[in-house]
Formats: structure tokens, C-alpha cells, sequence
């Protein structure tokens, strides 16, 4: 399981900037309903957006997903 977490996919640094943007925010503790209202954005495509971010970096939470942004220098 470790080993497969380990591997990151080139396409990670190429996440589109709105599901950075929800990453980093998500990041620095905002809640999705704060992230949508900061963002102007439904808490449904919130949260569309932390699955996609965590999908392409190969996370399995959003919270996984942050962890590998970080360690990326995504974030």
C-alpha cells in the first residue's frame, strides 16, 4: 500500500489552479463550506474539486491529498 502512495504521478504539479487554490485553503484548515463561500463556488463543487486534486495525486482522503501537495511543494 505504501509503495503505491510513494509513486507520484508527473501530472500532479499540473492540477489546475482551482483545485490548488481549494487544496490550499483546505490546507490551512478552512471548512468546504468556507471554501465556498470564500470562493464564491457551491460546497458541492468544493468538494468535486478536493476528489479531483486527490484523485491526480494518487490520495485517497483530501487530507492525503494535502499531505502529498505539501510534500510536492504543490502548496
Amino acid at each position: 500500500m505504501a509503495a503505491s502512495g510513494d509513486a507520484r504521478p508527473s501530472a500532479s504539479t499540473d492540477l489546475p489552479s482551482d483545485e490548488v487554490e481549494v487544496l490550499a485553503l483546505f490546507a490551512r484548515g478552512y471548512t468546504i463550506e468556507r471554501i465556498a463561500r470564500a470562493l464564491g463556488i457551491s460546497e458541492r463543487t468544493v468538494r468535486r474539486r478536493l476528489r479531483a486534486a486527490a484523485d491526480s495525486l494518487g490520495a485517497g482522503t483530501s487530507v492525503e491529498a494535502v499531505v502529498r501537495a505539501v510534500r510536492t511543494g504543490l502548496i
